[in-house]
Formats: C-alpha cells, structure tokens, sequence
C-alpha cells in the first residue's frame, strides 16, 4: 500500500484566534493561490481536518528587505491581508523551525512590511511578541446607508490596518454577533474588499480598557482578532473614551495596543499547540473512487 501523501502544519494560537503554518524550505516550490486556498478550507475544517482560523505559508525573504514572507487565507480559503494574532503565530513557527533568531525581525504580507520583536518563547511553547502594525486609517471606507439604518444610533467608524474593519459602540452582549456581524458585513461582500471585519466594542470599567468581541471577515465570530484590537482602540481614542495605551479584552484574553503618531504597535502571546502531518492532496473518498470505476 502506498504512503497517503502528507504536508506538516505547525498550529499555534494567539489569544484563542487559532492558525496553522507550514514552513517552506529554500529552494522547495510554495503551493499557488488556488492550491494554497484548497488547502486552507481542507486544514482548516473543524470536523475533517485540523481546524483553525486561517493558514499560513511561510518563506524566507529573497531580496534582503525582509527576513519572511507571509501568505495567509482564512479558513474559507479567501484572501487575508494581514493579521495582528496571525503574524504572532507565524513568528513564533519560523523560530521554532530555525529561520530566523529572537529579536528583530521584518516580514513582508499582503498589507504591507510589519516589524516583530521576539523573545525566545519559555518551555511551555509561550511566547511574547510585540508587532509594529504600521499606519491606521480611520474613515478608511464609506458607511453604507443601509449599514447605518443596522446601527441605529451606535457610533462607528470605519478602519484599515492593512485589512478592513468597521468599529461599533455598543455592549457586545446587547448583540447575537452570529445574526450582527454577517448582516453588518453582507453591504461589502460585493465591493472590492470581500467583506469587512465586524468589531462591537464598549469601555470596561477600568480606565483605557475595552471589551470587544468580533466577526471576521472570511471566518465568522472568533476568540481575538490582533488588527480588530488595534482597529477597536483607534476608534475609541477618537471616541475620546480611552487614551494612546489600551487593554483590549477579548473572549480569548487580553492584547495590548500602543497608538503613537498615526501608527499602532500591538502586544500580545503565541502559543505553540502542536504539530501535525496532514494528507493532501486528499485521499479519494469510497463514493468518488466508485464513481471512477463506473
């Protein structure tokens, strides 16, 4: 009997929000964006496959302006730009692999080049990062008048992080996010942005904390999202209700979110999970291999 063909994953988490990474090796050909979306709604699947949020590929950077290369779909396969839980993860399975070092390190995604500080993650497979996640726009895209009849009279602002978000005010348990978020997001999934990643926010009562909780775009409701915590704070600081250094509480935990001169640096944990061989391409199903045989 044939071996079943296999690719490695390495799965870590940030915060609950949950990614998969496979590391490829110089001179190995990384999978195309068809396959490398095939491949993420198959590893992805909480039921038939691994499960996460999204998966990423990892190569080393070829024309030394960057140490990385970042490619990440989310797990229905769509385009992710960037990722704030995402890159944490994607850090700590390229040093835990031995291609790059704690320290300093540039990465090049879709949403641009972000700078990470490392330290070398403690025993239990923990590690702290710190992400310089570059400029934030706010009124980055229109509101929709239909979007604004949902909102009632909530505040919101839209924001970009390198990926599109609209910020909410409101109680996140005043909502069902699962009803919320998908209605909120249906005006944009026919524009050039393919939806738009939902965050309902309100000011805890500690100063400059929020509680959040969020709908991602490509994803649905998860447990952090990195680019919505630094979306989430930049909309409150112009709110007025919290400060340029915010805790950012999540289902997940905690991030933190530093706003300095336009830009916002994003602190907070990836944790290694564990690694696993996946078979891919899939093994024909019994129904698809008598359909051939007919």
């Amino acid at each position: 009997m044939s071996a079943v063909p296999t690719v490695r994953l390495a799965k870590y988490h940030g915060l609950g929000n949950d990614f998969l990474v496979s590391i490829v090796g110089a001179g190995d050909p990384a999978p195309d964006d068809e396959s490398l979306a095939a491949l993420a709604r198959a590893a992805c699947d909480r039921h038939r496959g691994i499960g996460a949020d999204g998966l990423m590929i990892c190569t080393g950077g070829s024309d030394g302006e960057v140490d990385l290369v970042m490619r990440l779909r989310n797990a229905d396969g769509s385009l992710a730009e960037m990722s704030g839980n995402g890159i944490r993860c994607f850090v700590h399975a390229a040093l835990d692999a031995g291609m790059v070092s704690p320290g300093v390190i540039r990465v090049r995604t879709d949403g641009g080049v972000r700078v990470v500080t490392v330290n070398a993650p403690d025993v239990g497979g923990l590690a702290h990062i710190e992400v310089s996640m570059g400029a934030v726009k706010l009124d980055a895209v229109p509101i929709p008048e239909k979007v604004r009849s949902l909102l009632g009279d909530r505040r919101a602002t839209s924001v970009s992080v390198g990926n599109p978000h609209l910020v909410i005010e409101t109680p996140p348990g005043s909502v069902d996010l699962a009803q919320f978020g998908p209605a909120v997001e249906e005006w944009y999934l026919s524009t050039e942005l393919g939806g738009i990643n939902v965050e309902v926010v309100e000011r805890s009562g500690d100063a400059d904390s929020l509680n959040m909780a969020v709908w991602e775009r490509g994803v649905g409701i998860t447990q952090a999202c990195g680019t919505g915590a630094v979306a989430t704070a930049a909309a409150a600081h112009r709110w007025g209700i919290v400060g340029t250094y915010t805790k950012v509480t999540q289902p997940g935990g905690d991030a933190t979110v530093v706003l300095a001169n336009g830009e916002a640096t994003l602190i907070g944990p990836s944790q290694f999970v564990c690694e696993a061989e996946f078979a891919w391409p899939p093994p024909a199903t019994r129904r698809e291999a008598v359909v051939r045989r007919g």
